[in-house]
């Protein structure tokens, strides 16, 4: 499905990890739907380059893993714009290594990015949402949230968790007019695919990636997560809330 031009005009869309990957795919296409993006990420200089490209305001740069970071991000936001219409919540990281490769504070960051930012922000919004009596939020899940992966322990259980989280806070606050969904991606040529391994994989190290795992043997590019991740926010998804849509060519239909 193509959205019309225009359908997010007059709206603020918030996004998470909005300096590369799949969170700046996301905003970029938010913007080009009509949409007023307000980027929030950590890497100061990436974010900024992203915003400079779709002429966004100034980023808010912190740590989403910080609690009062989150509550204080979503207060800049809505009192600079008077409104908060989509979250989407797209930062991640991952830890490459099993139970044993695994350090308290490799399993806490992890933690910390992927479900308790996730959580801080999302009760941040939905408490702003509520009084305006509407809202929409579309989290980051994975394929590795409903299926396990060796070798990336901290990075499958957080995940899982989003899913849970999703679905959870979707029932909770169903009756306030806020609809809450997640993307559950495959593959994707995003950094994050190639950080944390021995050595940055190759186009043929990719594409074996893909022959060897993916039905569609390609990899997703972050513009087709991000066409999703709009879809799930925009009103043609008005009777969705509560679901996880994988986006993976296949992989957990098997």
């Amino acid at each position: 499905m193509t959205l019309a031009e225009g359908t997010f005009t007059g709206k603020v869309i918030v996004i998470t990890g909005a300096a590369s990957g799949m969170g700046a795919a996301c905003a970029r296409l938010f913007t080009e739907l009509g949409g007023t993006v307000a980027i929030i990420d950590i890497d100061e200089e990436r974010a900024n380059q992203v915003a400079t490209e779709i002429a966004a305001d100034d980023p808010i740069i912190g740590d989403i893993a910080d609690s009062n970071f989150c509550v204080q991000a979503i207060d800049a936001i809505t009192e600079r714009y008077q409104r908060l219409n989509v979250l989407v919540n797209a930062a991640g990281t991952i830890h490459r290594a099993d139970a044993l490769g695994t350090s308290d504070d490799d399993w806490r960051r992890v933690m910390g990015v992927n479900i308790d930012g996730m959580f801080y922000l999302s009760r941040a919004a939905v408490a702003y949402m509520a009084e305006q009596g509407r809202g929409t939020i579309v989290n980051f899940g994975s394929i590795w949230g409903g299926v396990a992966s060796s070798g990336s322990t901290a990075y499958c259980v957080s995940k899982g968790a989003v899913h849970q989280l999703t679905r959870a806070m979707a029932l909770d606050h169903v009756h306030q007019g806020i609809r809450i969904n997640a993307v559950a991606p495959g593959e994707v040529r995003t950094p994050m695919l190639s950080s944390q391994r021995a050595s940055p994989p190759s186009e043929a190290d990719l594409q074996a990636l893909a022959d060897a795992t993916i039905p569609m043997k390609r990899l997703a590019e972050p513009r087709e997560i991000a066409n999703v991740v709009a879809f799930l926010a925009s009103d043609d998804a008005s009777y969705m809330t509560g679901e996880i849509v994988h986006v993976d060519a296949g992989y957990t239909a098997r």
